[in-house]
């Protein structure tokens, strides 16, 4: 029998080179196909049927449409990174009842479909990370009844509707991190029986979502770090099998007493880096060991003695240490004796009773006619409604305030009373055109502000006063032609400033005086021609500038002096006809990713890429029109290059490059457009390099020109140490 079976993966095996499409890369044996950072933009119809594992990483395939892996039933993994992919039509990936692994990271989808994964009933992970993924339809993942991982990080998820995850009838792990999150359905998890890991941290939950989590009967370790959640209440968890809770980075200011009380398996509690002055002693949860305070200001006072000796009693662990009053300044937890805890200064924390009344009383439950009011999480919506003035009226206990749809025109002075709790407000495509002064006065927790789609053409700063802890502003889709000056002047804490798809024409020296804590800045889709040397010199900070999309002529290489911290930055779809010496030079030592595509590039300097070097990882050039680039051996650390639909002129000139990209790991897609004879061909395997001066040079054991063929081809051994598909052949197509 193991003769046989020799004999048929032999067999195979053969019957696979035979059929390797263009242009990928075939391992005969294991019935392996890899079609890498391609130009591909269909699924190839000439893939063997007995393939096992297919890679389509970095091609354009847009849409996958039905039925398009049906000749191809025998595939247990599939990869479809960053392929651009928008839509996965119902019945996209039928027929595969064998997929065991699917990996659609890094794409453009923004809505699953009920049937989007119908035929996957053997698959066992699912990794649909960075995405734009905002709804996913009931029904979506029901008939993945195999499934083990379900990963959804770094998309755009608000909502979990209930029984979203049904038919999920054995996952194990459910990742939702860096979303977008404000509100889990009462059944967002109600049918997942075996899940024992859930990752919800870095979202917007305002609230513990108690009645959500308290399906999750045999879930053992919950993720809620980086969420502004202020208070846990009463009995808020109750997770029978939870054993570790991570609620770090928050922005916790009180924990009820039971607050855990029902979930009375917990072992490790992280509260570590939130606003927490102290804890009452913790019922109900006599198997907890460590609980990490690190981080917060703790006022280690008398008011803290009771959790002190309950530590001792319980005999609980503790990280963290004092932060007031100055004699106890430093001092960790667990070396503090209780005559040293005095009360010298009570007024700055709440008696513990007062603590635990202030939450239930904050707020009373009126909700504006026509509005709906969650007192459960604190959130009140008016979507949609036609009305043309701001209602007013809400809980003061709001956190998430949304009145997108409407008509309001503009936004008054004084606008938002009573809500000194609210920390996020949705204004998009309410025709607005003003924010008055004071507009925001009294939101001082405010964080995410949206206002999308209006109509807004300057701000003054005086519109922000009130709101210090604002860090993300939508402004994407308004009329600015400018940016005002000095209107961040009172937004120390802004991070993200989103001026996308605006008229903005230039930006000139005091556009973003106040915003040194910047460190997103998206100016995409305007009619930018100029930066002025100074314009960006306060957001020292920085770290992503996306300018794609503007008619600069130029890079803004002065503008660049003094962005240390530059890590990424977009310059595609620009008119920048040259490159000349030192465009990046003033943030050569921080930036890894590099987008220069479809700008018509005709030439770059050869000194263009002066100090990039190892820390770049990913270089788009495709879509211009230089016939040749600079030296780039230095790259060591790339990732990602995309030279493809670049014209390269194959000549003796080239063969540096010639010679670089045959010792990468990476597709590239480089093609020659001259001379005549090697039009069309990949630069990789062009052969009008073998009779330029030098070509034997660094090949194995030397050429001379009757055998440049051959030594143009790496040895074994090469292919052993360097090809990232071991053992694979090459289509001649």
């Amino acid at each position: 029998w193991g003769l046989l079976l020799l004999t048929a993966a032999l067999v195979l095996g053969r019957t696979a080179a035979a059929h390797c499409p263009p242009p990928c890369v075939c391992d005969n044996l294991r019935a392996h196909i890899l079609c890498l950072n391609g130009s591909l933009t269909a699924i190839p119809n000439t893939i063997p049927q007995l393939t096992k594992k297919l890679d389509l990483r970095g091609n354009s395939f847009m849409v996958i449409p039905a039925g398009a892996f049906l000749a191809t039933p025998y595939l247990t993994h599939l990869d479809l990174q960053r392929c651009k992919l928008e839509r996965l039509e119902e019945g996209a990936f039928r027929g595969l009842g064998r997929l065991v692994y699917l990996n659609l990271a890094s794409n453009s989808i923004a809505l699953l479909y009920q049937e989007s994964l119908d035929g996957l009933s053997s698959l066992q992970q699912l990794i649909l990370t960075g995405n734009r993924i905002e709804e996913i339809q009931p029904g979506a993942f029901g008939h993945l009844g195999s499934l083990t991982v379900l990963d959804l990080r770094a998309n755009a998820l608000v909502y979990l509707p209930d029984m979203v995850f049904q038919g999920l009838q054995v996952l194990k792990w459910l990742r939702l991190s860096h979303n977008a999150l404000h509100v889990l359905g009462s059944e967002a998890f109600a049918a997942l029986p075996a899940l024992r890991r859930l990752s919800l941290d870095h979202n917007e939950l305002q609230a513990l979502p108690g009645e959500a989590l308290a399906r999750l009967e045999g879930a053992t370790q919950l993720d809620l770090g980086h969420n502004p959640i202020t208070y846990v209440a009463e009995e808020a968890l109750a997770m029978a099998s939870l054993k570790n809770l991570f609620l770090h980075h928050a922005a916790l200011q009180d924990v009820a007493p039971d607050a855990f009380s029902r979930s009375p398996q917990l072992r490790t509690l992280d509260l570590r880096e939130n606003q927490l002055q102290g804890l009452p002693p913790l019922a109900g949860v006599g198997r907890l060991m460590r609980v990490s305070l690190s981080g917060n200001p703790l006022l280690c006072s008398c008011l803290l003695r009771p959790f002190h000796e309950w530590l001792v009693r319980a005999r609980v662990q503790v990280e963290g240490a004092c932060a007031a009053p100055p004699a106890l300044c430093g001092r960790h937890l667990d070396s503090l004796r209780l005559q040293e805890m005095r009360c010298g200064h009570p007024q700055l924390l709440p008696s513990p009773a007062a603590a635990l009344e202030q939450p239930r009383a904050a707020g009373s439950r009126q909700c504006p006619q026509g509005c709906t009011c969650s007192p459960d999480f604190r959130h009140g919506s008016c979507e949609n409604k036609g009305l043309r003035e701001i209602p007013r009226g809400f809980p003061r206990d709001t956190r998430l305030l949304d009145l997108r749809r409407n008509a309001f025109g503009t936004v008054p002075a004084g606008a938002f009373p009573g809500l000194k709790e609210l920390v996020s407000l949705h204004l998009q495509s309410c025709s607005i055109t003003a924010l008055r002064p004071g507009a925001l006065r009294g939101l001082e927790s405010l964080v995410y502000l949206y206002l999308t789609d209006n109509s807004l053409s300057t701000l003054a700063a005086a519109a922000f006063e009130g709101a210090p802890q604002l860090a993300y502003l939508d402004l994407d889709r308004n009329t600015f032609t400018r940016l005002p000056t000095s209107t961040f002047q009172l937004l120390p804490n802004l991070i993200s400033l989103h001026l996308q798809h605006n008229a903005i024409r230039e930006l000139v020296e005091g556009n973003l005086a106040g915003a040194q804590g910047l460190r997103w800045l998206y100016l995409a889709g305007n009619a930018i021609r100029h930066i002025a040397p100074a314009a960006l010199a306060p957001a020292k900070m920085l770290e992503k500038l996306h300018l794609e999309g503007n008619r600069l002529a130029e890079v803004p290489t002065a503008a660049l002096r003094g962005l240390a911290a530059l890590s990424e930055l977009k310059l595609s779809r620009n008119p920048i006809k040259r490159l000349g010496d030192g465009a990046f030079l003033p943030v050569a030592s921080s930036l890894q990713h590099l987008y220069l595509d479809n700008m018509g590039l005709e030439r770059i300097s050869h000194g263009a890429f002066a100090g990039l070097g190892p820390k770049i990882r990913s270089l788009y050039l495709e879509r211009n029109k230089m016939s040749n680039i600079p030296d780039m051996s230095n790259f060591t650390g790339l990732e990602i290059l995309n030279l493809r639909d670049v014209p390269f002129r194959c000549d003796c000139q080239l063969l540096p490059l010639h010679r670089w990209i045959d010792k990468l790991n990476l597709r590239v897609g480089a093609t020659c457009g001259s001379p005549a004879e090697a039009r069309g061909l990949k630069v990789k395997l062009s052969t009008t390099f073998q009779t330029c001066p030098g070509w034997g040079r660094g090949k194995v054991g030397g050429t001379s020109p009757d055998k440049a063929k051959t030594a143009s081809k790496p040895s074994k051994k090469k292919r052993l140490g360097k090809s990232p598909a071991r053992g694979f052949k090459k289509s001649r197509a």
